[in-house]
């Protein structure tokens, strides 16, 4: 399995995911790979936030390490399935989504834990480290759960 997160500046919300996910699928001792990327290039090569990476170090999860990258055209071949943070997010996806295929892969992340919600993961970039602990929570509830539903959907 491939998964690919997707977030704007690919500094707060997908490199959290990306944490998240690496740090469950190496305790499962899953033969996964995770990745994230951002829609926008403002961040290219930019750690994640810090704040990011304080609240990750508060609660286990090392990110210091990431660096952001701008989500492209290639990411499609490269990943099974695409999580985007928000609906603006999801748009700017399937806007370079060429093939039926590349389409089926972008999904909402809410949506694969609550089908139709179309919740989004809020953008704690201008708020308070509060902000920053209530997306991460968020983010490790999603995470484990999108987990299990990849493991049991691979098992079926």
């Amino acid at each position: 399995m491939r998964i690919l997160m997707v977030c704007l500046g690919n500094i707060c919300r997908s490199p959290m995911a990306e944490g998240l996910m690496r740090r469950k699928i190496s305790e499962a001792k899953l033969d996964w790979i995770v990745d994230s990327a951002g829609t926008a290039n403002y961040h290219v090569g930019s750690s994640p936030d810090h704040r990011m990476i304080e609240t990750g170090h508060k609660f286990g999860t090392s990110i210091h390490a990431l660096k952001g990258r701008q989500f492209c055209v290639d990411d499609f071949d490269k990943f099974d399935v695409i999580y985007a943070m928000d609906k603006s997010n999801f748009s700017n996806i399937l806007s370079l989504a060429q093939t039926e295929t590349q389409f089926a892969k972008v999904r909402l992340l809410f949506d694969e834990v609550f089908p139709k919600s179309s919740k989004e993961v809020p953008d704690p970039y201008y708020g308070t480290m509060a902000d920053f602990e209530s997306v991460y929570h968020l983010l490790d509830d999603l995470t484990e759960q999108i987990k299990n539903k990849l493991i049991n959907d691979k098992t079926r």
